[in-house]
């Protein structure tokens, strides 16, 4: 089989490559919790390789190129498994998103209006509008854990008393705060939950800002669903994202559609493939596992080390700078990766645009889409916040060069 010759000519792309390149070189990028930009070259390479000699429909044909492509989608499922250490324990959903995932979780939960559901005010909207939605549909109670304000973070002592007076049927909680870099204690709370239900809650937790960059251990915290996002820590592409679950949790099919196995049935096959529907994104797959490939050979610990400085140093500078208020967690080993903050006599997205029309630095200002954390920041007279998000390309003169772009507009002003 011969493959296109290469086509030189950059009139069918959508965009100015010449444009982009000069924006490239000029921006220092820092909105890695939306997606981290920048990718290791093995990815690229990868995506590359399959799209030209390998992009066929896996698990839809029984020619020697599907099954070499459903061989590589086993490969990923282990590799994912041995990131979480849950290798016989525990089996990998892929979907094409982490709001896709949380769709087909709660959707497949079979909630009810005896339910009552607890979410921690950190949570995202891929969690936030997908129980909503079901809400409105079936009627179930929703509570969110406390939280120490001051402190910023989860009050376990609280959260173990209300568990005990309105025990949780599920609780929805994330690891890695997308507006404050707080590191939620989910395995304390997994274990409150499990241990004043008789085992009996659920425990879902939203990985999408922590999977390879916090190492996690399932043999000794079972939750009950992590949900994972390739295209954030994981530095894979977009288009594969999915979720651990325990084999014991069973969902009933939520999307319904081909799967490549017993085509006569109408009915949805009661297995592992009965949950993806749908032809695989091979391409996007084989990205995340050389993205998977490149983070066991980095280790995890050394790009949350690398992250943990920087965060320290970014946050270190911009408590020195008058009039910037920070909204982080009181204790520094719950912080990882984010820093949000406001600037006084600013709306967040003006310091955002003054960053990157004036200084080239790309950030993300607003609410994240993290509809309840706000209300307890205090940060909607300001619109949100200004977030800065760092990955393990950010590099120390990269945070100082922000730092001294905040400087410099405090003092205008």
């Amino acid at each position: 089989m011969k493959n296109q010759v290469e086509n030189r000519d950059n009139s069918f792309l959508w965009f100015d490559m010449e444009g982009l390149k000069a924006s490239q070189i000029e921006t220092i990028y820092m909105d890695n919790a939306a997606t981290t930009y920048q990718k290791p070259e093995c990815v690229f390479r990868a995506m590359d390789e399959v799209n030209r000699c390998l992009s066929v429909n896996a698990g839809r044909g029984s020619y020697q190129l599907a099954q070499i492509a459903v061989d590589g989608i086993d490969k990923l499922r282990d590799e994912i498994l041995n990131l979480i250490n849950g290798r016989n324990q525990a089996e990998v959903v892929f979907t094409s998103s982490a709001t896709v995932a949380f769709n087909q979780i709660i959707g497949g939960l079979t909630l009810c209006s005896q339910d009552r559901v607890y979410v921690s005010p950190f949570e995202h909207n891929a969690v936030m509008r997908t129980l909503k939605l079901w809400q409105d549909k079936c009627g179930f109670t929703m509570e969110i854990l406390p939280m120490d304000v001051e402190k910023m973070q989860i009050d376990l002592e609280k959260t173990e008393y209300v568990f005990r007076q309105k025990p949780p049927t599920h609780v929805f909680v994330t690891r890695v705060s997308n507006v404050t870099g707080y590191i939620l204690p989910t395995e304390e709370i997994f274990q409150l939950a499990k241990e004043l239900t008789n085992g009996r809650a659920l425990v879902i937790v939203d990985g999408a800002q922590s999977f390879g960059l916090i190492q996690e251990d399932y043999q000794r915290t079972k939750y009950d669903a992590f949900v994972f996002a390739g295209h954030k820590t994981l530095y894979g592409p977009f288009g594969i994202a999915g979720f651990i679950k325990g084999k014991q949790l069973k969902l009933h099919p939520f999307l319904a559609g081909g799967t490549g196995s017993a085509s006569l049935e109408l009915v949805m096959p009661q297995n592992i493939h009965g949950l993806e529907p749908s032809s695989p994104n091979i391409v996007a797959m084989a990205g995340l596992y050389a993205a998977v490939q490149f983070i066991k050979r980095e280790t995890i610990e050394a790009i949350y080390q690398h992250e943990k400085r920087l965060t320290k140093q970014l946050v270190k500078e911009l408590k020195n700078i008058s009039g910037v208020k920070l909204y982080i967690p009181q204790e520094s080993d719950n912080h990882i990766g984010i820093v949000s903050f406001s600037m006084e006599d600013y709306r967040s997205d003006e310091v955002g645009m003054i960053l990157d029309e004036d200084y080239h630095i790309a950030v993300r200002t607003g609410y994240h889409c993290a509809p309840l954390i706000h209300d307890y920041i205090k940060s909607k007279e300001y619109g949100g916040t200004v977030r800065v998000s760092l990955s393990y390309f950010s590099r120390q003169e990269e945070v100082e060069r922000l730092s001294e772009a905040v400087k410099r507009i405090a003092w205008e002003e």
